[in-house]
């Protein structure tokens, strides 16, 4: 028998979901995104089907508009904002999915929490298992009525270039890069354009699908923490999750968040940042 997550509470099946549909307090988050060269519209899927309520959470719009980076994060009074016009205040207990499975949702998640939702899951397996389980989707468009949302931004989950830069020779946190190898690894093009090939030195890789089964659910606990440490990773020992641009990094953060690692935190502009021609260096 496998040990049971030490945090359950950051996923809910799809079971649980359609049987709570009803509820209140509930309030269902489609996070579907794609990246600009996968060339699809996670807003034109959300008008055409989604899950009976859901609000679309747009990860391109409730972000940073004053820089050139992509999604980053927004400041705590614009995410308070954007979520109160979805409907979403204190006290709501959220569900996060998108259209991949688990891709996107992780890192609508994690905003959530750190900006001091206290009860925010996601579906595991996301929109693909809930289809193909039969279950209701439709295409009707929500008018949530507004709500009030504390937000308060938690540093002590989020990195910056300079405390990545200063943790390279310090090598106080763990660095994890969730791309795939070939990125990471700089055996295979870069996906953003402009950036450089490689990884941030000292940096371990675990692509995030690893996490996942051919359903797009978690593996189980005991296989996580088997593929952290495979990894290079002690789980002992604080760890900084990164990515593309910071939207896989989160399914890092999840997954060690399920294990329960306390200690975890997500560089936001990730190889986006780090990647553009400059003052950071490369490993490859």
């Amino acid at each position: 028998m496998t040990s049971p997550y030490a945090n359950p509470q950051f996923l809910v099946s799809t079971e649980w979901l359609h049987a709570n549909l009803n509820q209140p307090d509930l309030r269902i988050v489609d996070a579907t995104y794609y990246l600009p060269m996968q060339n699809k519209n996670a807003r034109a899927e959300y008008d055409a089907r989604h899950l009976p309520g859901a609000v679309f959470f747009d990860i391109d719009d409730i972000a940073d508009k004053d820089t050139t980076l992509p999604h980053m994060l927004p400041s705590p009074e614009k995410f308070a904002s954007r979520v109160r016009r979805l409907g979403i205040g204190d006290g709501n207990r959220i569900v996060v999915y998108d259209g991949t499975g688990m891709m996107s949702a992780a890192r609508v998640w994690w905003m959530f929490r750190i900006f001091g939702a206290k009860e925010v899951a996601i579906l595991d397996g996301g929109l693909p298992k809930w289809l193909s389980e039969g279950r209701p989707v439709d295409d009707n468009q929500p008018s949530p009525r507004e709500r009030h949302f504390s937000a308060r931004l938690d540093n002590t989950q989020v990195r910056s270039k300079a405390q990545m830069l200063a943790n390279i020779d310090s090598r106080r946190e763990q660095a994890l890069d969730a791309r795939a190898s070939g990125r990471f690894n700089a055996t295979e093009p870069e996906l953003w354009p402009g950036r450089r090939s490689g990884h941030i030195p000292g940096a371990k890789n675990l692509p995030y699908t690893q996490l996942l089964k051919p359903d797009q659910t978690f593996h189980d606990a005991d296989t996580l923490k088997a593929k952290f440490e495979a990894a290079g990773i002690d789980l002992k020992k604080p760890v900084i999750t990164s990515c593309g641009s910071g939207i896989t990094a989160c399914v890092l953060a999840l997954g060690l968040g399920l294990i329960g690692h306390r200690d975890v935190a997500v560089y936001d502009g990730s190889w986006a940042e780090w990647g553009l021609p400059g003052d950071t260096p490369v490993a490859s």
